[in-house]
């Protein structure tokens, strides 16, 4: 005892003493930190400055509070937006036959480009006083997911313009001058826009971009006037082939001292007609096959006046943080509502396509197989609704959530990818066959371009989820980084002895926080429901606290080194990911009212979660470079090891029961796929042959035990065993013809195109 209280006392001076702390622990930890502090490039300063944190911070420091998410609201569409969507919208499906856009013109028809200017497709996000529709994050992700239901390529050539491009950048940056002429021309689709960012030479590092403004005196309108003169080199640019207005990034430089004293002023944004001299519109590129517009442009000397900057010459040097804000906004936007679109469209596709065909006598939805990775098309789908609906509540909350965002992005294109792929195994013949009937073909080849623009999957695992989320997101890692750049170092030292201590106190908070929950299977976490999904709140509590005194350590330890480890700070991420996707399910679960027909997919998902989440955890675990230290938390995180195992068979199969039908649930997972009458695709067909069957379910069930009992062949064609039944009074006229009808309808969901020649 009087040993305990000795050291107890040792640590209250050292605590509690302000010039005793100050000597023995603040001044050599203020060292430490120094030394091994993480250099940051100018770019990835700005880029970490840039955009917001919102719910994310939340799961990063340990104590979410959950009361918090479920404050946020349910994203609803306004009357105007709904309106939109059934009126415009869905007139502009009718016009969509994406394999004559792909496969023959390669191209939108010329009515429906005419059609989605001049009602305002690529006006979404400009504000209504220069004749834009201003709608939301929300109404812009169901637009673009019901457009990608029938095809990509209208989709993208939509979307792009309410994305990173000219329209959001004068929206947020443009001079008065600049927005009055070129806002209301791009509402009107009087003038198509591009952005070229990405060249030969810079892809993701976007900030090497070789492109040059040189700060010079020119001819302009006849007048010599100040500006730049501009070379550049750029590729894989939507929209440039049709583009009369090109938005440029470039490295702007004043060698000459013109505008002062900065020779390298650094990177820049500029908006150019197309049909201005020396600006070249280059040949198109293929993407895949598909019919949106993407090519190249270049320019050699070309002149442009320094008023031609977006946002005028005060914003010269500050356009990469003006792209990485925007970026963080579309990048949660566009490309996860592809993703989301091909979830809509396979869960609706497969599970009808599964009831309507027939192997061995039986529905193939039936069997095992089939149902593994139904349950993963219908779990995955439910994660990129409840994901979408969160992003873009966080942007239409006015947040730039640069991290969440990045979140969406990877994982929404990732699951995307996923459930095409297993659609593509459960429709096989009817998937790899391509024609007008193929729905899931186009959005198959598709899928890659999602993974690979806006940032490349594997860059914004490894480096920028992790990268931006341990920075921005703690509670004191970003403050104590900007003491330590402080030129004042008394001032520095004091700011840092401020910050100290409470990053002590959160540290070891999280790591009893996390032990505690460890060894009492999370019973004593809070958790803002009653129920079913209770624990699931519980539980993220637990890995929260992990992955902040994981993450605390691995950044005392490794220092500027974590960055360069790129698979360990990448499983880091997607602790913090997996929590967000789950944070995600659970509030759509109760912003759809705690529907109970939801309950087996919502426990599938969220146990898969889980599993995600402690796995990736455990493996960063098992990957730490410093052992002792790892096995010492390995015992706090895991200490009874690690026993989140994700859903069962039993479940699974509960899952995929729980689609194999038509009602509010399925249509609350597929309401981005709609029907409608002159549907060019497949979908209708396969639809209208689920429904069909579905109705008659009970006349094959009383086939079924007719021939079980010996009363009718087993095996004949069903035109013979709807006659053979009808005759023995088995069924009745009426009956017999829902039958017909019925297999009619099958045959035409299961048959695929046939051509003379290719």
């Amino acid at each position: 005892m009087t040993l305990f209280i000795l050291v107890l006392l040792v640590i209250i001076v050292l605590l509690g003493v302000k010039n005793i702390r100050m000597q023995c622990i603040t001044r050599p930890v203020f060292s430490f930190f120094k030394r091994v502090l993480p250099p940051l490039s100018d770019t990835e300063k700005e880029a970490m400055e840039a955009g917001d944190v919102w719910w994310e911070a939340e799961l990063f420091r340990g104590k979410p509070n959950w009361d918090t998410l479920h404050s946020y609201g349910r994203p609803q569409l306004t009357e105007e937006e709904k309106a939109f969507i059934d009126e415009q919208v869905m007139t502009a499906l009718t016009m969509i036959d994406d394999f004559n856009i792909v496969q023959e013109r390669k191209d939108l028809p010329p009515e429906l480009w005419d059609y989605f200017k001049k009602e305002g497709f690529f006006a979404l996000i400009i504000p209504k006083e220069y004749g834009g529709r201003a709608f939301s994050a929300y109404a812009n992700s169901t637009i673009v997911s019901k457009l990608a239901s029938r095809s990509v390529s209208a989709a993208v050539s939509v979307m792009v313009p309410n994305s990173l491009g000219p329209g959001e950048l004068l929206t947020h940056y443009g001079t008065k001058e600049q927005r009055d002429h070129w806002l209301p021309k791009l509402a009107s689709g009087d003038a198509v826009p591009c952005f070229a960012l990405t060249g030969p030479e810079a892809g993701s590092d976007a900030g090497a971009i070789p492109d040059t403004g040189i700060v010079c005196r020119g001819e302009f309108q006849g007048e010599e006037v100040l500006g730049l003169k501009l070379n550049w080199d750029k590729r894989y640019i939507t929209l440039a082939p049709v583009a009369t207005v090109l938005g440029l990034a470039f490295q702007m430089r004043d060698p000459d001292g013109l505008l002062g004293d900065r020779e390298e002023i650094g990177i820049t944004c500029a908006l150019i007609p197309t049909e201005h001299p020396g600006v070249e519109i280059g040949n198109r590129h293929n993407p895949l096959n598909m019919g949106f517009m993407n090519g190249t442009t270049r320019g050699e000397d070309v002149f442009i006046p320094l008023d031609w900057i977006i946002g005028g010459p005060q914003y010269a040097g500050r356009g990469w943080r003006m792209l990485v804000e925007c970026l963080s906004a579309g990048r949660g936007i566009s490309l996860p509502a592809l993703a989301t679109a091909s979830g809509h469209v396979t869960t609706k596709t497969t599970t009808a396509y599964s009831y309507v065909r027939h192997q061995f006598g039986l529905s193939i939805g039936q069997f095992e197989g089939v149902q593994e990775a139904l349950a993963r098309i219908i779990a995955n789908t439910y994660q990129l609704e409840a994901a979408r609906r969160l992003t873009t509540t966080g942007i239409d909350l006015k947040v730039k959530p640069s991290v969440v965002t990045a979140i969406a992005k990877y994982h929404m294109t990732e699951m995307g990818r996923d459930v095409l792929n297993d659609a593509m195994d459960i429709q096989s013949g009817k998937g790899i066959q391509l024609g007008p009937k193929n729905y899931l073909g186009h959005g198959y080849m598709a899928t890659p371009i999602s993974i690979t623009v806006e940032g490349a999957n594997i860059l914004t695992r490894s480096l920028m989820i992790f990268g931006q989320g341990a920075t921005r997101c703690h509670p004191y890692v970003l403050a104590e980084m900007e003491a330590a750049a402080m030129e004042d170092s008394s001032e520095a030292l004091e700011r840092f002895d401020n910050l100290l201590l409470g990053h002590m106190g959160y540290g070891a908070r999280n790591a009893l926080s996390s032990l505690w929950s460890a060894l009492t299977a999370s019973r004593f976490n809070s958790a803002p429901v009653s129920g079913e999904t209770k624990q699931y709140y519980k539980d993220m509590t637990r890995l929260s606290a992990a992955l902040a005194f994981v993450t605390d350590l691995a950044m005392l330890v490794m220092g500027g080194d974590l960055k360069r480890k790129e698979m360990l700070s990448a499983r880091l991420g997607d602790v913090l990911s997996e929590l967000y996707l789950g944070s995600a399910t659970l509030k759509l679960f109760e912003d759809n009212g705690r529907q109970q027909e939801d309950l087996p997919t919502v426990h599938y998902v969220m146990q898969l979660r889980l599993q995600r989440a402690a796995k990736a955890l455990y493996g960063a675990l098992r990957n730490f470079p410093n052992r002792p230290l790892a096995y010492a938390m390995r015992a706090l995180v895991f200490p009874l090891g690690n026993h989140f195992n994700g859903p069962d068979d039993k479940l699974t199969i509960a899952v995929c029961q729980s689609m194999l039908r038509p009602g509010p649930a399925r249509d609350r997972l597929t309401h981005l796929c709609p029907d409608f009458e002159g549907d060019k695709g497949g979908i209708a067909e396969v639809e209208h042959a689920f429904i069909a069957q579905y109705k008659a379910k009970h006349l094959y069930k009383t086939l079924r035990n007719a021939q079980k009992e010996g009363k009718l062949d087993r095996k004949q064609a069903n035109d013979a065993l709807y006659a053979q039944a009808y005759e023995l009074k088995i069924i009745t006229e009426a009956e017999r013809d829902i039958l017909l009808e019925a297999d009619r309808l099958r045959k035409i969901a299961i048959a695929i195109d046939e051509f003379e020649t290719l």
